[in-house]
């Protein structure tokens, strides 16, 4: 346990920034799903730079790498520009 009173409160701001982290994550891995599975062309370049924002968010924080939100971005944009 510990012991010393910055230890606590590194504790509990470890604790709120994990859930708020995973929370972020989880949106943005959801979002990417629903537009993978898009059929409309239309919705897709709509919803792309929403998307490509919060993905910059999350590499910009450190929450996923940045290869992969690129890895991401790259992926989308071509679903987008398809056809």
């Amino acid at each position: 346990m510990a012991y010393h009173k910055s230890s606590k409160k590194r504790i509990r701001s470890t604790e709120s920034k994990r859930v708020l982290n995973r929370y972020q994550a989880k949106t943005v891995r959801n979002s990417v799903k629903k537009l993978r599975d898009t059929k409309d062309l239309e919705e897709v370049k709509k919803e792309l730079p929403k998307i490509v924002s919060m993905l910059d968010k999350l590499a910009k924080k450190n929450i996923i790498h940045k290869n992969k939100a690129s890895n991401l971005k790259s992926k989308l944009t071509k679903k987008a520009n398809a056809k």
